[in-house]
């Protein structure tokens, strides 16, 4: 959720509040989240070039398309999943801030945190569920039901692994959030 004004270049630090045990995790994750960044704007690439592909075969050379508008939406649900989890660690998902400037800072500081706690918990759910779905489509062999006929999961498990990614961060940024409002929101240190 984004909570104020978010700058759109990638930040590096970690939550000076998350827990130092935590540390180790969120900076791995910062890592991840940048490939996972340079993946998602390849697939975004990839299914730009397929589907213009698709367009100027079906048009031009009047040729049957079966296989491109999977391709392209199996590139597009990585781009999407992968990447979630990058877009949470600069909090840059949409968020009403409609009650930010009606609420005290303090009572501000728990409502962000119990809206950090929901979305930890339904990503994870999310998360959960999407193993059950890759489990199931790996183990029983699952295939789209074109004539091409793809393995269904290859997109569960792009899900699978954007969801995880995802439920990770929440989970660091949850803890950071704790932190801070355990410490009255004075900053990390005991600086003001």
């Amino acid at each position: 959720m984004s909570h104020g004004i978010v700058s759109m270049v990638a930040v590096e630090d970690i939550d000076p509040y998350t827990p130092a045990v935590l540390q180790p995790l969120a900076h791995g994750l910062n890592l991840v989240n940048r490939a996972m960044l340079g993946l998602g704007m390849v697939a975004l690439l990839v299914a730009s070039g397929v589907l213009t592909y698709s367009v100027v075969s079906r048009y031009f050379l009047k040729a049957s398309t079966d296989w491109q508008d999977e391709a392209a939406v199996f590139c597009l649900v990585g781009a999407t999943f992968l990447c979630s989890a990058f877009v949470q660690s600069l909090r840059g998902h949409v968020g009403i801030e409609a009650l930010a400037t009606l609420l005290p800072p303090a009572v501000n500081r728990v409502r962000l945190l119990l809206v950090d706690l929901m979305a930890t918990l339904f990503c994870g759910l999310f998360a959960w569920k999407s193993w059950t779905l890759f489990h199931e489509a790996w183990a029983e062999g699952q295939t789209t039901s074109s004539s091409w006929a793809p393995p269904l999961w290859v997109p569960y498990g792009l899900m699978v692994a954007g969801m995880t990614l995802l439920t990770l961060q929440l989970a660091v940024q949850l803890t950071a959030r704790i932190n801070l409002v355990a410490q009255g929101g004075r900053p990390a240190g005991g600086r003001r």
